[in-house]
């Protein structure tokens, strides 16, 4: 007697589980959820994606302050020495002497034809 009752409790807890599992990946496997689980992924590499740039930029950053240090490019700049062409034609501050960028012939537009 009590075997039978044992084995049918056994078998009765087994089918509940089983059912109850089979509901959940059937759940699983509706057009919602795969919609929603494919959001979340995208989701979830954009975020990778996002630090992974972070740490490129941060990288990129690092490594360019180190060459500027070896290149002695931060080093204080000598009084007797002019000033650097570049930041001179950019800047372009004298309005009487015209420097770099307008004695030029050079067009800057990249999309002319030549």
């Amino acid at each position: 007697m009590f075997r039978r009752t044992f084995w049918f409790t056994a078998g009765a807890a087994a089918g509940v589980w089983a059912t109850t599992k089979v509901n959940r990946k059937l759940k699983k496997l509706t057009p919602e959820s795969l919609a929603a689980q494919a959001a979340n992924k995208a989701i979830e590499a954009g975020h990778r994606l996002k630090d992974f740039a972070l740490d490129v930029r941060d990288g990129m950053a690092e490594r360019e302050s180190e060459l500027d240090d070896a290149l002695g490019l931060n080093a204080p700049v000598d009084a007797e020495l002019p000033a650097q062409r570049r930041f001179a034609g950019i800047e372009n501050h004298v309005k009487n002497n015209p420097k770099y960028l307008e004695n030029t012939t050079y067009s800057y537009n990249r999309n002319e034809d030549h």
